[in-house]
C-alpha cells in the first residue's frame, strides 16, 4: 500500500468507518488531497470485527450503499454482513483509499493564526503521539463509536458471562442456558432471536415503548411517499399497518409510543424495530419480555422493576454506543450536542461532521458529498 502524502493533504478525516471512507471517496473523486486516520487496525471495524454473524442490513441495499459506487445488482435486496464487508473492501480498493491505521485522536484544535487544524493522535502500535495539520478537518467517527455499558447496581456480583453486543458472535455456546438481553433496539431484538434459534432460554428487557415494523412496510416508505404525503400521514399509515400485522403488543409486555415511528426517529433518534422473526418468538413465548432491570441481587439473580426476579447464566448488553468526540475536539463552536451527535454537517473554520446526524449510512453518504463539494469550492476560491 502506498503511504498517503501527509504534507500535501488539505484535509484530515478522522474515522475509517463507512462515513470516513465515503468522505475519502468523495474527496478523491474531486482530486482533493486528504489523509484518513483510523484508531483500529482495519477500516470499517464495526462491520469487520464487532458485528454478530447473522447480521443483515435492515434496509434495502439502495439505502445502504455509499456514494459513487452502487452495491452490485447481483446482491440480494437485504444483504448480509459478509456481503457488505465485501462491498466495502471493493469500495476502498476502487477509490484507492489508504487509511493510516492505529491512530487514536487525542486532541484536535484550530489555530486561528495559521488557519489550520492541529491534530494529535496516539499510535496504538507504539504509543507515540504524532502531529498532523490541515486546513480542513472532517470528524467521521460515526454514531457507533464506543460501546455503552449502563450502570446497574450489584452487577459486579454477577458470576455468569457478561458481554456487550459488540462481543457477541452467535448463540452456539449458549444452548440450554438462560440468557438476558438488555436493550430492545434492532441489535437486541436480533440477538434475542439468534439466541432463541440456538436453543437458549432467552429473555429481553423492553423498558421503553417501541414501534415494530416489517421490512415490506419500510420498503413502502420511499422518497416519493415523503414527497407527496406529510410525516403525520405516513406515521398514521405505518401504525395502522403495524396494528394489523402485529396486533396488541401490550399483552406481550410491549407498548407502542404515542408518536409515530418516523416522528420518533426524527425527534429522538430512536429507530423503529424492523422485525426479522423476533416477534414470532415473543408471541410463542420462546422469548420472554421483561421490564427494566432494578439491580442484580446475587451471583445469578436479576431483580426487575416489577419486583420479580429470575436467574440467568449470561447477560448481553445491547445498549448501543456513546461518542467520545467532545473529549478530544476542542472548539467545535457548538456544532456537536452534548451526546456527541452533530447539529449540521458543516461548522466553522473548516470543520465538518460526516455520519453524526442520526441519518444512517445513506445520510452519511449525503454528508460526504456535501462536505467534499464544499471543501473543493473553498479551495478554488484561493
Amino acid at each position: 500500500m502506498a503511504e498517503p502524502d501527509v504534507r500535501a493533504s488539505a484535509v484530515i478525516v478522522i474515522g475509517g468507518g463507512t462515513s470516513g471512507i465515503a468522505t475519502a471517496a468523495c474527496l478523491s473523486n474531486l482530486s482533493v488531497p486528504y489523509i484518513l486516520l483510523e484508531r483500529e487496525d482495519c477500516f470499517a471495524s464495526i462491520w469487520k470485527k464487532y458485528a454478530y454473524d447473522r447480521l443483515h442490513l435492515h434496509l434495502a441495499k439502495q439505502f445502504s450503499e455509499l456514494p459513487l459506487l452502487p452495491i452490485p445488482a447481483s446482491y440480494p435486496t437485504y444483504i448480509s454482513r459478509t456481503q457488505f464487508v465485501h462491498y466495502l473492501n471493493d469500495y476502498v480498493s476502487h477509490f484507492g483509499i489508504h487509511p493510516i491505521l492505529r491512530q487514536a485522536a487525542e486532541a484536535a484544535e484550530y489555530d486561528e493564526v495559521a488557519g489550520k487544524w492541529n491534530v494529535q493522535a496516539r499510535d496504538r502500535s507504539n504509543h507515540e503521539v504524532k502531529d498532523y495539520s490541515s486546513r480542513f478537518l472532517v470528524v467521521a467517527t460515526g454514531e457507533s463509536c464506543d460501546p455503552f455499558w449502563p450502570e446497574i447496581e450489584g452487577l459486579q456480583s454477577f458470576d455468569g458471562e457478561i458481554l456487550h453486543s459488540t462481543q457477541y458472535k452467535n448463540g452456539e455456546s449458549f444452548k440450554d442456558k438462560s440468557v438476558l438481553v438488555v436493550g430492545s433496539g434492532n441489535s437486541g431484538m436480533e440477538i434475542s432471536l439468534d439466541l432463541a434459534n440456538y436453543g437458549a432460554k432467552t429473555s429481553i428487557v423492553v423498558r421503553s415503548p417501541i414501534h415494530i415494523l416489517s421490512k415490506w412496510m419500510m420498503r413502502m416508505v420511499g422518497p416519493l411517499m415523503f414527497k407527496y404525503l406529510s410525516l403525520d400521514w405516513i406515521d398514521y399509515m405505518m401504525v395502522i399497518m403495524s396494528k394489523i400485522v402485529y396486533g396488541d403488543l401490550s399483552k406481550y409486555g410491549i407498548q407502542r409510543p404515542k408518536e409515530g415511528p418516523f416522528a420518533t426517529k426524527i425527534k429522538y433518534g430512536k429507530y423503529p424495530i424492523i422485525d426479522v422473526g423476533t416477534y414470532r418468538k415473543i408471541k410463542s413465548r420462546e422469548i420472554q419480555v421483561l421490564p427494566g432491570v432494578k439491580r442484580v441481587g446475587g451471583k445469578s439473580t436479576v431483580i426487575f422493576e416489577n419486583g420479580k426476579e429470575y436467574a440467568f447464566d449470561a447477560i448481553v448488553f445491547a445498549t448501543g454506543f456513546k461518542r467520545s468526540t467532545k473529549e478530544w475536539l476542542k472548539g467545535d463552536f457548538n456544532l456537536l450536542s452534548d451526546d456527541g451527535f452533530a447539529k449540521n454537517w458543516k461548522g466553522a473554520n473548516g470543520l465538518y461532521c460526516c455520519g453524526l446526524r442520526r441519518n444512517g449510512i445513506y445520510g452519511a453518504g449525503l454528508d460526504a458529498q456535501n462536505i467534499a463539494r464544499d471543501i473543493k469550492s473553498l479551495m478554488e476560491e484561493k
